[in-house]
């Protein structure tokens, strides 16, 4: 009962984490910002991998988020 309230408080704040860092690229990109959103991207891909590897999301949907942003900023490059 314990380990998983602890389990459940630590997933939560890294599901809040993701979607704060989610919520910077989006307005980043619709702003049209490309060297911000870059940079915000690259912070978002490594916070993706971590909770993909630790099970608190799973491995697809980081890489349909990582996807799906990536081809975000590629239309903003050109």
């Amino acid at each position: 009962m314990r380990q998983d309230a602890v389990r459940r408080m630590r997933n939560r704040s890294t599901k809040a984490n993701l979607r704060s860092q989610l919520r910077k690229v989006r307005t980043a990109i619709s702003e049209k910002k490309l060297d911000e959103s870059v940079a915000e991207f690259k912070a978002l891909v490594t916070k993706l991998d971590k909770a993909a590897g630790r099970n608190v999301i799973h491995a697809n949907v980081a890489a349909r988020t990582k996807s799906r942003l990536s081809a975000a900023i590629k239309a903003l490059k050109g």
